[in-house]
């Protein structure tokens, strides 16, 4: 239900694209990632009946657990409303990330638009070194994007999926705005060229991931 409408929208939308072009859109919209921030948005996990288990494990907060809740969300009102009604839903909740994924290239993949970015500037592929702490039921995990002999970005999560996708973020914002200042120093060079944060300064927000990887 979520992929027929996204598709029909994004094809509504975008006409003249490529199927390629377009999968690639869909894709960054119906992911886990992108569900599970879409559920964050409105609050869903603190309506989610969990075992005790998962409860204690910070499962309202798991990717997985708050994607297949918006699926079965979404999967309720089409049965109990129709597909016209299900479609309004999934309009409401999804414009803005299609119009985010339109706006940003590749999409809301953010590892996907760092590859394509750094091979646009003769970075190289990007890996990711990571790091956790923590017990293995409260696992953090902390990522940074590596590109030739330089750190770039910086990113945490549940899992490493998800630190991945926030190391990838803040790399590919960091380098575009480097190159927006007229200046690439400490690009490629080796150097940790992570910026520091502004004393009380909020962080500049993603399009929806964060809404997600």
């Amino acid at each position: 239900m979520l992929g027929v409408v996204v598709t029909e929208a994004l094809y509504r939308t975008h006409p003249d694209l490529s199927e390629g072009r377009l999968a690639k859109l869909r894709a960054a919209v119906v992911n886990a990632r992108a569900l599970a921030d879409v559920a964050r948005a409105i609050g869903l996990g603190t309506h989610v009946k969990l075992g005790r288990g998962e409860e204690s494990t910070g499962g309202r907060e798991k990717a997985s657990i708050l994607s297949d809740t918006v699926e079965a969300v979404i999967g309720a009102v089409h049965l109990s409303g129709g597909f016209e009604v299900s479609a309004v839903v999934v309009h409401r909740l999804f414009d803005p990330l299609m119009e985010a994924a339109a706006a940003m290239g590749a999409g809301l993949d953010w590892k996907t638009s760092l590859q394509e970015l750094a091979a646009e500037r003769g970075l190289g592929v990007p890996d990711y070194v990571i790091e956790d702490e923590g017990p293995d039921h409260m696992k953090t995990f902390t990522a940074r994007a590596r590109l030739g002999e330089s750190l770039h970005g910086h990113g945490t999560g549940r899992s490493k999926k998800e630190a991945e996708q926030g190391a990838a973020e803040s790399a590919y914002r960091e380098i575009v705005a480097a190159a927006g200042a007229g200046s690439a120093e400490g690009v490629g060079d080796g150097r940790d060229t992570t910026p520091s944060p502004a004393p009380d300064s909020a962080p500049d927000s993603a399009a929806p991931d964060s809404a997600a990887s």
